[in-house]
């Protein structure tokens, strides 16, 4: 039996496209037996610029700028970087994809859409938002700890830039045993305790910076996207701007160049060792925010048809330009310290 002819589409009328499009809104629209429906009225961003900042927004952060240089300094330099690239393209790009199209297409959170998918994997939604509450708990700490900082910054000489006075003639012991940075970070910004069973006294300027922290998270949520994308204006850009500000002075550093090569030497053989493959992969799935819920969240505010093939690539290549961009401040500055720690020890 004589099968039929394929549709032709020579007259670049657009005939395929139509077809699948029309097929694609037909799934969409059509809920899954037992799932929920595709939200028609959700509210969406009022520009790409908006959608592509908050995505990248979310996606770069403090696992770019403080745990991949550390993870590229602890497990060989180049060959940790090259690794990550690979298991970047082949592991993260995809899944990151994965995300954006489900988000778009169903156009619901993370539980909506685990639940259109099937009723049975709504767990993993709810899964998703304990992960994203309690990642929120430690990174509000930190951000706590940056307004402390941020504060004292304003002061004359800084306050961890020599020993605390305790008269003309006399500094706290403490501090001269070890440094000033040490001194000020532990008994100042933590007030810590000699061991875990002591309470200690309760710390009311670091509550205020925790405090303070939590109140510009709600704020920045209290009218959902719409003032959330504003802050992104800010927020998105900003740390760019610092960062190119501390690349540039790293640069001009003595031993800066030192660092770089450091940084960028691949020393294969550390790829033998399991814990490397299992860091990278780590923080492939930690930069990206895979498996948070939020990238679904994002997406779900976007226009049908738009691009997500497109967005998961440029969202991925910022991201990771982003590490590359603080590893180079983080390793030019460790270059210039080694340098000069030689030179001290040179000089005694």
């Amino acid at each position: 039996m004589e099968k039929p002819p394929l549709p032709s589409d020579d007259n670049g009328s657009g005939l395929i496209g139509d077809q699948c499009q029309s097929q694609l809104l037909d799934t969409v629209e059509g809920a899954s037996q037992g799932g929920a429906s595709v939200d028609p009225s959700r509210p969406a961003w009022d520009s790409k610029l908006q959608y592509v900042l908050a995505q990248v927004g979310f996606s770069v952060g403090l696992g770019n700028v403080w745990r991949f240089p550390y993870l590229c300094h602890q497990n060989g330099g180049g060959a940790f970087l090259l690794l990550y690239v690979v298991l970047l393209v082949v592991v993260g790009v995809p899944l990151f994809f994965l995300e954006l199209a489900a988000g778009q297409c169903i156009r619901q959170g993370s539980i909506g859409v685990w639940k259109h998918i099937s009723p049975k994997l709504v767990g993993i939604g709810y899964s998703s938002c304990m992960v994203c509450f309690f990642v929120a708990l430690y990174y509000n700490v930190i951000i706590a700890w940056s307004l402390f900082y941020l504060g004292n910054s304003f002061q004359y000489p800084l306050p961890w830039e020599q020993c605390p006075e305790l008269s003309p003639n006399r500094t706290v012991k403490e501090c001269t045993s070890s440094s000033p940075t040490s001194y000020f970070w532990f008994r100042k910004a933590l007030d810590i305790t000699d061991s875990i069973d002591e309470t200690g006294q309760f710390n009311p300027i670091m509550t205020g910076c925790l405090l303070a922290a939590w109140a510009l998270v709600c704020l920045a949520m209290i009218k959902g996207i719409k003032s959330s994308a504003r802050v992104m204006y800010f927020s998105s850009v900003f740390p760019y701007f610092v960062l190119l500000c501390f690349l540039i002075r790293g640069l001009l550093l003595d031993g800066a160049s030192e660092g770089l090569v450091y940084m960028f030497y691949p020393k294969v053989e550390i790829w033998g060792e399991m814990q490397v493959w299992r860091q990278a992969i780590t923080q492939v799935f930690f930069a990206l925010g895979l498996g948070y819920g939020s990238v679904i969240a994002y997406s779900s505010y976007n226009p049908l048809h738009n691009n997500c093939h497109r967005d998961a690539l440029m969202v991925s290549a910022i991201n990771f330009f982003t590490s590359v961009l603080a590893s180079l401040v983080v390793f030019a500055i460790l270059g210039f310290r080694a340098k000069e720690h030689r030179h001290g020890l040179c000089g005694q």
